[in-house]
């Protein structure tokens, strides 16, 4: 846990931070205690390192291909007849 929180800081991390953090103050300020939920939900996002495509969670494998492929052999045309 410690780990998860302390390591892995990059830009976007950050500023997901920022944001969330943007969104409980502003929900604080105008008494909205809902939107303060949403706020510590997407502030606790990116100290957990937690979400969708925390894990690669939403990275597609890359397709394989099992296939041999042929060499192709070229013939040289005269037009000169």
């Amino acid at each position: 846990m410690k780990s998860a929180i302390l390591t892995n800081w990059n830009f976007m991390r950050l500023v997901r931070l920022v944001l969330g953090m943007g969104i409980i103050v502003q929900s604080v300020l105008i008494k909205d205690w809902g939107m303060t939920l949403i706020g510590v939900l997407f502030t606790s996002m990116p100290i957990f390192n937690i979400g969708c495509c925390a894990n690669g969670g939403c990275s597609v494998p890359p397709k394989t291909n099992h296939q041999k492929t042929e060499e192709i052999s070229y013939e040289e045309v005269d037009e000169t007849k």
